[in-house]
């Protein structure tokens, strides 16, 4: 059986820059932008999100430590790491979806 995520939703992803690194998230932890995590405006911080590329496919896990995007449209912000790995960095954003697995928290 296929497991079912408990929160989907699709959209446009973006990327931090490098002049973030070291300044405090909505968490209070600091930013690492080689770390795995990310921005949402409303999962709890912790939370674990898998963000798929609808484009290129491929998949990351990223924790939740940060509130965003500020840009309207948006549904994430990812670190340099995370947008490295979904191969968005070039473009600087892309289309994702978003989903939270029981199983990863």
């Amino acid at each position: 059986m296929v497991e079912q995520p408990t929160f989907s939703q699709a959209g446009t992803a973006a990327w931090y820059g490098t002049r973030h690194q070291g300044q405090r998230t909505a968490s209070g932890e600091r930013f690492d932008p080689k770390a795995l995590t990310a921005a949402h405006p409303s999962l709890p911080f912790g939370t674990i999100a898998r963000v798929t590329s609808i484009a290129y496919g491929g998949s990351v896990k990223v924790r939740i430590n940060d509130r965003g995007p500020r840009t309207r449209g948006r549904i994430v912000d990812l670190s340099a790491q995370a947008a490295s790995i979904l191969k968005l960095r070039g473009a600087g954003i892309a289309q994702v979806k978003l989903e939270v697995f029981a199983s990863d928290q």
